[in-house]
């Protein structure tokens, strides 16, 4: 099997590994003062947190979660929701070439991550004022609404 390696730069190790134990559901499996590991089975997925003393705005579009079902995608937004997060709900948008229901939550460093269900194909990139590249004001635990950055 194979699995995805995303390295993400943090500011804060502690901080960043509160946010992802809620938003992954799972405990790190290495915590280093400058350094954190996840290896999730569920995505297959091994995950690091690399502190860097500054972190200049989001490098990449996004990061996101792909759910097999609408349903998936509010029990995940009503988990997060419970654990405190503000959760932008983007219901039956269009984005990205597709039809999706999803929501956003933003880590404490401003990266993006998106939760969604793609419901079928489209032919425009993007017909919803909410389906924009905007980005808000880092704020911590807020949601942004940027699509296909």
């Amino acid at each position: 099997m194979m699995k995805m390696h995303v390295g993400v730069n943090v500011t804060d190790v502690d901080k960043s590994i509160e946010f992802y134990k809620k938003v992954f559901n799972a405990e790190p499996v290495k915590v280093k003062t400058d350094y954190a590991k996840f290896l999730l089975d569920d995505p297959a997925l091994n995950f690091t947190l690399n502190l860097k003393k500054q972190v200049s705005g989001n490098q990449v579009g996004h990061f996101g979660f792909q759910l097999e079902n609408q349903e998936e995608v509010i029990q995940h937004k009503n988990r997060l929701e419970k654990l405190g997060f503000f959760a932008r709900e983007e219901m039956d948008v269009t984005c990205c070439y597709a039809t999706q229901d999803k929501f956003w939550v933003t880590d404490p460093d401003g990266n993006e991550w998106e939760f969604f269900y793609t419901k079928g194909d489209a032919e425009t990139m993007k017909t919803e004022s909410t389906c924009s590249a905007a980005k808000p004001a880092k704020v911590e635990v807020k949601t942004s609404s940027s699509c296909c950055s």
